[in-house]
């Protein structure tokens, strides 16, 4: 187990066995020390290793939870007939409670690397790119593509920085800026996979999804699947936040009980009141998460979503207040492009502000839950949906709690010293610098 100055605590759970994070405790792994983990493997068939990530049923670990090979095969495909096409290993974490992608590329930049390699090799890509928002991302991906030896890497990477922000990372946004616009999302279509950078048909990955790659080449889809569940395999990272506790960093198999994550971090079930789930964009949870696996399949059954791994566990901090200084930060940071988004975003931001300081109406509510149905799906990306997710599940997860907001009664806001919890980044997991 590692513990930083900033007390991020990064580890695998019992029984786990780390693919991502290899020796947690370990400096900032260099070229020396990949290779000779068995980094950088001559690749014999790129068909072969597109058939094993098929069958692993690899999924995106980005947010959507997309079947990788799919994306594989339509970029390969597209690619054909283009003439070529290009690959974005996507480290822009523009969401404020995940810490993995970061992680990766400061201290195993190189299995990033690995893994943009192979899935490079897999659709004959003429190009790659590492797209990052963080300072100490861009110096250790740089350093380690200094470290790089002609036999470990026959394409051509380059390094993409770009302002931090929510939308960032959208993959139309990552196309936009490579191709020198602002790193904001795009209508769509046409998607990254018909037309991306350069006009070329284009892979956009998240960078922990292209980490399992390597995985994959040499253990196999047997291996993969042998952590997880059948619709979630593997192991993913989970970055929790929250119950006035440092950030931690785990390696979970799919599937893990919500309640013995808590265990890993130190938290009594107790204590729990609910949590946001999926980073921002999956809403808030009651008590009921206490009941759940933390694997796609079951948080869909519950009405929520794993997303990019994040979990924010709710304890002392009141949901109605939370979920308001949620939605002020999607009014902030929406590209400020659509319509939709940019006044319905504000909109809900400003009813949920005014149950928050209980000076909002039945009337308002009505508004505010109609808006979290009638808004869902509307704009170029996916920061509205959040928005009407959050908002809808407040109102259906905790309406014991909204219905004390209305009547000026909750106590967890009148007694807190400062009043009702406020937060610019609620549940921010700290951008830690290793030694």
């Amino acid at each position: 187990m590692e513990t930083t100055a900033a007390v991020l605590t990064v580890a695998a759970s019992p029984g786990c066995t780390p693919r991502l994070l290899g020796e947690a405790g370990h400096r900032r792994e260099d070229f020396a020390a990949y290779r000779a983990l068995g980094g950088y493997h001559p690749l014999a068939s790129a068909k072969d290793l597109l058939d094993e990530v098929e069958t692993s049923g690899l999924l995106g670990r980005g947010g959507a939870g997309f079947p990788l090979a799919i994306k594989l095969r339509s970029v390969r495909d597209n690619g054909r007939v283009a003439g070529g096409c290009v690959v974005v290993a996507n480290g822009e974490e523009g969401e404020p409670a995940s810490i993995k992608d970061r992680w990766l590329l400061r201290n195993r930049p190189h299995l990033v690397l690995d893994g943009l390699r192979l899935a490079a090799a897999i659709v004959a890509a003429e190009r790659a790119y590492v797209y990052v928002s963080d300072p100490d991302s861009a110096r250790s991906v740089e350093t380690a593509l200094s470290e790089l030896d002609s036999s470990s890497l026959r394409i051509g990477i380059d390094l993409w920085t770009v302002e931090p922000g929510y939308v960032a990372g959208e993959e139309t946004a990552a196309v936009r800026a490579i191709n020198g616009g602002p790193a904001k999302p795009t209508d769509k279509p046409p998607r990254p996979f018909e037309l991306g950078v350069g006009d070329r048909p284009t892979l956009v990955s998240n960078v922990e999804t292209l980490a399992n790659l390597p995985f994959l080449q040499r253990h196999g889809s047997a291996a993969f699947r042998s952590q997880g569940t059948t619709l979630s395999p593997g192991t993913f990272l989970a970055t929790i936040t929250g119950a006035g506790r440092a950030a931690g960093l785990y390696e979970l198999p799919h599937g893990l009980p919500f309640t013995e994550l808590l265990a890993l971090h130190g938290i009594s079930s107790e204590q729990v009141r609910g949590a946001l789930l999926g980073g921002y964009f999956a809403g808030l949870l009651n008590r009921t998460v206490l009941d759940t696996t933390l694997d796609h399949e079951t948080m869909r059954r519950f009405g929520s979503g794993l997303g990019c791994g994040a979990v924010s566990v709710i304890t002392d901090d009141c949901p109605v207040a939370v979920a308001a200084s949620v939605l002020a930060y999607f009014d902030r940071e929406n590209a400020g492009q659509c319509g939709s988004c940019f006044n319905g975003t504000a909109a809900m931001a400003a009813v949920a502000g005014a149950l928050r300081d209980s000076v909002a109406t039945t009337k308002d509510l009505d508004r505010l839950r109609r808006w979290s149905v009638v808004l869902r799906g509307r704009g170029a990306c996916a920061t509205l949906d959040a928005a009407t997710n959050v908002a809808a599940s407040l109102l259906n997860q905790f309406p014991d709690e909204v219905a004390r907001h209305l009547a000026g009664a909750c106590v967890d806001c009148l007694s807190r010293t400062g009043g009702a919890f406020r937060a610019d980044r609620p549940y921010e997991a700290e951008a830690v610098r290793h030694p």
